[in-house]
């Protein structure tokens, strides 16, 4: 790296490890009713993905953070706009655990037994508060990464999956395991993700909050309007609702495949139990869209705090060597004999014949790391840009190459569990395909428009080449007449 390594990469640990402890948590929650595991499972699967649905985008306004937040009143608005956000959730939530929306959501469109429709539904409700609650951690989050503060990001995420082990292990010794099991994995999310707001919010109060000012200088842009924020947001905020979306559709396509059969509930099961594993190895790399924003010096905030010299150079070496270190990850975990089997069984807590079923789908999740780096690069340099808008296409062909590949795969027989995280791979790829697209048509325009300046700077002086030779031998010519006129 030339002695320069960005240092303002947060690996995220709780994307990367909190559905892993998440799922270990409901697996021995609901160790004393084995009968009904996987339908416990795969009902926590359906809610936990639902869910998602519903925080990712709010969990995308850490990107205005990053790239927008200048001053206290910026900070204001956003946190508004993620209230307002939250309740709008809040509300979705409760429409959908206690209404016949729910009803059709969750058992008709999934083909899913009633009791496992109404476990699904009662954990959806418990979820209810999260968004709000992750969002504004998030939203800070992001101030702290702008003024490279990512170290403290990175220890609040982890304070995130201490806290849950820690509260997985205290409500198993009460009589909740019993009562009620999905509680124990939901609780424990709650309280993580209290520790990490807390954390964040402490943490933006004592190193930020006196450090920036109540309004934003013309320098830099001025104040951002929420306008400004939503322009901003929406295609980030639509992308990652797409992504979240994708694990839905998934599991519906799925289940339905199977007829909502057992084999379709365990079919759910397995995606469940593989998505976290399989995430584990690449999930991190997302961070790297925030490297671009964090060192670029397009970005005036950067200009003005200047710190050590970060190249672009610099940054796509460091990329590629963690796009190494995820396939590496990857490949060890997945491909070598034996290692993912022991994950699932002393980790997640399935049975050895249940984890056999995972090893086909976890292989595939080693490709992974390719669309994902790609789209994590191109996505932080066109945010830099403040072009987000390019990406907005990509979403729509992420959703539909996933849809025709759930649809294509079972004729060609593969099904279950394979099928969706097939399904998902080539959903990631056209994403990825179309960011690489919509950067280098950016590019290219930037490139044009860099040589159209040229051009006309090259043009605006040529008049003032062919002038000064003129009054020069003017000069020369007035200077010879007054000489002759002084002369004898």
């Amino acid at each position: 790296m030339s002695g320069v390594m960005p240092h303002g990469l947060v690996v995220d640990f709780k994307h990367l490890n909190v559905p892993l402890v998440v799922s270990g948590a409901l697996n021995r929650g609901i160790a004393t009713v084995k009968e009904d595991r996987k339908e416990m499972l795969a009902s926590y699967g359906l809610a936990y993905s639902l869910m998602k649905f519903f925080t990712g985008p709010m969990s995308d306004f850490k990107s205005v953070g990053l790239v927008l937040i200048n001053s206290r009143r910026d900070r204001l608005k956003a946190v508004l706009c993620m209230v307002v956000a939250g309740i709008i959730a809040f509300v979705l939530h409760i429409l959908i655990a206690h209404t016949d929306l729910g009803y059709y959501i969750i058992n008709k469109l999934h083909h899913v037994n009633d009791s496992v429709g109404n476990k699904t539904r009662r954990a959806f409700f418990y979820l209810s508060l999260f968004p709000v609650l992750d969002a504004m951690a998030w939203i800070h989050s992001g101030i702290l990464l702008k003024h490279k503060h990512s170290l403290l990001v990175g220890s609040a995420s982890i304070s995130d999956v201490v806290a849950q082990i820690v509260f997985v292990a205290i409500l198993l010794q009460s009589n909740l395991e019993c009562v009620e099991p999905l509680l124990i994995p939901i609780l424990s999310l709650y309280m993580g993700a209290l520790v990490r707001f807390t954390i964040v919010g402490l943490g933006y109060y004592c190193n930020v909050h006196d450090n920036i000012p109540d309004t934003s200088s013309i320098e830099i842009g001025g104040d951002a309007t929420i306008r400004k924020m939503l322009s901003f947001w929406w295609p980030l905020a639509l992308i990652l609702a797409t992504q979240r979306i994708s694990r839905p559709v998934v599991n519906l396509f799925v289940s339905r495949d199977l007829k909502g059969s057992d084999e379709a509930t365990e079919a759910v099961a397995v995606l469940t139990a593989t998505y976290p594993v399989g995430h584990m190895p690449y999930g991190w790399l997302t961070e790297l869209r925030a490297v671009y924003p964090a060192f670029d010096k397009n970005n005036p905030a950067n200009r003005r705090t200047g710190g050590a010299s970060v190249t672009k150079s610099h940054i796509k070496r460091f990329t590629l060597c963690c796009f190494l270190i995820s396939l590496t990850m990857c490949f060890i975990l997945f491909w070598s004999p034996g290692v993912s089997e022991s994950i699932l069984v002393h980790i997640i807590g399935v049975d050895e014949s249940f984890a056999q079923r995972c090893i086909t789908p976890l292989r595939i999740f080693s490709f992974f790391p390719i669309p994902v780096c790609l789209r994590a690069h191109f996505t932080g340099w066109l945010m830099t840009l403040k072009k987000t808008f390019v990406l907005a296409p990509s979403s729509a062909l992420r959703i539909g190459v996933l849809v025709v590949s759930l649809v294509v795969l079972p004729y060609m027989g593969v099904h279950g569990g394979t099928l969706g995280v097939a399904s998902l791979l080539a959903g990631f790829m056209g994403e990825a395909s179309m960011v690489f697209i919509g950067a280098a048509c950016v590019y290219r325009r930037q490139k044009s428009d860099k040589n159209k300046e040229l051009v006309a700077d090259g043009e605006n002086s040529s008049p003032m080449r062919e002038v000064n030779p003129t009054t020069e031998l003017d000069s020369i010519q007035e200077l010879g007449e007054g000489e002759g006129h002084r002369g004898p």
